[in-house]
């Protein structure tokens, strides 16, 4: 369970702080077990500082304060400060990453038969697509929805996500699509042939959650090998 650690302070000295952190940091390469750490001033009280650091777990939380360096930089930390460091213990009880789960709804939707949804809830109106396969980047909504209806008359479908990883306003997902080519696809008769694709796409997502940017990259040329459009000479 994923361990997140609340650490709480008053200072006027952030940048002496931030220093102490940076050499903490340098010290504890290889050894430390934390995953991610914030550090953020509260906008009413420019001294109340709080830094929020995530474990894999409270054990590897434990054995990360159990380093001799984090001893000394806690001392160091608490001369900084105008009073003692307050520690808040929490176990995760939900994570959830709320751009990245805009992107799994694409991955949701795309698949199915005939005319493709909306997306309303999914990509801003002017939504910006970059994908090598074709020879203009694709802008706006309908147009979006024309390319997934070509995918969508091509083949029977769905997407397994295998990794997704959100930072700032972008995710990048790696998928695997599975389908079975049961309509015209690009000229190309409908085989029956069951086929898989690996790719992934980097989307960019604007504050109210809605996805702005894409961009893609995927074996194409092995799809087409798949349906026979391809000599294995060829690619």
């Amino acid at each position: 369970m994923t361990f997140v650690q609340l650490i709480e302070c008053r200072t006027s000295r952030l940048d002496e702080m931030n220093r102490l952190m940076d050499r903490w940091v340098e010290q504890t390469k290889g050894k430390r077990t934390a995953s991610h750490s914030v550090v953020a001033k509260d906008r009413a009280d420019s001294s109340h500082i709080v830094e929020i650091v995530e474990f894999p777990s409270y054990e590897e939380a434990m054995r990360n304060s159990g380093l001799p360096e984090t001893d000394r930089i806690f001392q160091d930390m608490v001369a900084l400060c105008e009073e003692t460091p307050t520690f808040t213990d929490l176990d995760v009880v939900r994570d959830e990453q709320l751009y990245a789960a805009t992107a799994r709804r694409f991955f949701e939707l795309a698949p199915g038969q005939g005319n493709a949804p909306p997306f309303n809830d999914v990509f801003i109106e002017d939504y910006h697509d970059h994908d090598p396969a074709n020879v203009q980047d694709v802008i706006g909504l309908d147009a979006v929805r024309r390319e997934v209806e070509v995918w969508r008359g091509g083949f029977d479908f769905s997407f397994t996500i295998e990794d997704q990883m959100a930072q700032g306003d972008r995710v990048c997902t790696r998928w695997t699509f599975h389908g079975r080519h049961t309509g015209d696809f690009l000229g190309i008769e409908p085989t029956g042939q069951e086929v898989t694709m690996t790719g992934t796409t980097v989307h960019r997502c604007t504050p109210d959650g809605r996805i702005a940017e894409g961009w893609w990259q995927y074996d194409r040329l092995g799809l087409m090998q798949q349906l026979g459009a391809l000599e294995p000479t060829e690619l």
